[in-house]
């Protein structure tokens, strides 16, 4: 099913007259991981990104497989593409990612119009691939047009062969692992990704200290689970998260560190011992439970009970009494009683959950729950679903509105979308506020008053520039 492609040289010639349109479905990681596919493109190609799929010469995908509703809008957008590419023929159409990895030919019979598929550890072969692709489609004895595919596990190869870092913003994602060992019954990550591999030690710093130099001041570490990062040092000694996140601390410039997705069982003291040592270290965490009901847990393979997560968030509220807390749920999972959801409920409002992401479980082919005997209804799976958000949200109002008279340390980024005058930026709790203040604050840190909690975001005024700056002690949003 797939072949191997060596990485194209960076002197690469094109074509191409036209850009490079990406549509990125899914997490972190694969926004992540399609920054890396228009770095790459734009060195070996030339391809410069463009914000319509008719002003492009080459149109990827990088795609999500989680939900089964993310992995249909695949092919209904492919659809659109095939209309872009009868107008152009010589346009390339490329898919990636998870739905690359887990459908593989299958993507090609459903849209013929696909020349290259490539899975989310192979995006470095992506210009080769391309070029490939190109050869066929010229090659008249080549009667029968195939898709050029790669969906195979190299490992760390990718990270070995992508260009240095580029960004143009103040905080930027960095992948320190791959792929997921868990084997939970509904995810299909093992499967799509492979399993957990870590990045070296020193190559994570290396690209941390590459960005700092670009005027990055917060780093987001990035893992499907993250938190089980065993990176090797130079010394043949293993670091840890804990270790990591040190090291980045010691970065200058780097100023502020958050790290996603976690997996409980693998929330260590060391880690949690960081909320006390390393006050770049934002209070905000994101831990996934997915259900309150140590039952469904079981069935999930969880490895874990609600109880050693409760201590968990225990633990780390004694070190930062502040700490905001998200997660996943899932909703309606094979044989979720009405006990079961309630013990779930339960759970979010005794740890006051902030924003949270919660969806209705979604049977991925392959996995062992897929074929679980499922007997709830779908309309009752979604009075759960609602249930759920109108908690959710309650929550995370309760805790904006607690936020108002607190001064915040925020984070320039931008000018406001709201108007010329104002900047926007974002807490450490991850709420963007914004500001009125001077361009020349975007890449500094800021303290702000907050005066106004919206639906979506914070309105506040600027009580020290970076000159006056003194860091403000934690706050606590008493509820």
């Amino acid at each position: 099913m797939s072949q191997t492609f060596h990485p194209a040289s960076s002197n690469s010639s094109s074509l191409f007259t036209g850009g490079l349109y990406v549509i990125t479905y899914g997490c972190q990681m694969n926004e992540y991981d399609s920054d890396k596919m228009a770095s790459l493109l734009e060195k070996t190609h030339g391809l410069k990104l463009v914000t319509e799929p008719e002003d492009a010469d080459v149109l990827l995908m990088n795609t999500c497989s989680v939900r089964e509703k993310a992995q249909e809008k695949v092919f209904s957008e492919l659809g659109r593409w095939e209309k872009w590419k009868s107008l152009k023929p010589n346009r390339v159409i490329g898919v990636g990612g998870c739905v690359a990895s887990q459908e593989g030919k299958v993507i090609r019979k459903r849209a013929p119009c696909v020349d290259v598929i490539f899975g989310p550890q192979t995006l470095h072969r992506l210009p080769a691939m391309i070029d490939e692709a190109l050869r066929i489609r010229g090659d008249d004895r080549i009667k029968k047009k195939k898709a050029v595919i790669d969906i195979s596990f190299p490992e760390i190869e990718k990270f070995d062969n992508l260009p240095e870092p580029e960004v143009n913003g103040v905080s930027a994602m960095v992948s320190v692992m791959e792929g997921c060992s868990k084997y939970c019954t509904f995810c299909v990550v093992p499967y799509t990704r492979g399993e957990e591999v870590s990045r070296p030690y020193d190559d994570v710093l290396h690209e941390v200290r590459v960005l700092a130099q670009q005027g990055v001041r917060e780093i987001n570490l990035l893992g499907q689970n993250v938190n089980a990062y065993r990176g090797v040092m130079a010394d043949g000694e293993i670091a840890d998260l804990a270790v990591l996140m040190h090291g980045v601390r010691a970065i200058n410039g780097i100023d502020r560190i958050r790290f996603t997705t976690s997996h409980p069982n693998e929330m260590t003291q060391s880690i949690i011992n960081c909320y006390a040592e390393i006050p770049e270290l934002v209070s905000h965490l994101h831990l996934p439970i997915q259900s309150g009901s140590d039952r469904i847990l079981a069935m999930m393979k969880r490895n874990h009970m609600v109880l050693e997560y409760k201590s968990t968030i225990r633990k780390v509220r004694a070190l930062r009494p502040n700490l905001c807390l998200s997660g996943d749920f899932i909703i309606g999972f094979p044989g979720e009683s009405c006990d079961d959801f309630k013990e779930t409920l339960k759970l979010v409002e005794e740890l006051n959950f902030d924003r949270s992401f919660s969806f209705i479980y979604s049977e991925r082919p392959g996995t062992p729950a897929a074929g679980f005997p499922d007997d709830t209804s779908l309309d009752k799976k979604k009075r759960r679903l609602v249930a759920m958000q109108d908690l959710l949200n309650a929550q995370t109002e309760a805790i904006s509105n607690a936020m108002l008279g607190t001064v915040e340390r925020v984070l320039v980024e931008r000018l406001s979308r709201h108007s010329f005058t104002m900047l926007a930026g974002r807490t450490e709790n991850n709420r963007v506020v914004n500001f009125e203040g001077s361009p020349d604050l975007i890449g500094q840190f800021v303290d702000v008053e907050i005066t106004e909690a919206l639906n979506n975001s914070l309105r506040g005024k600027v009580v020290a520039t970076p000159e006056a700056h003194t860091h403000v002690a934690p706050q606590f949003y008493a509820l």
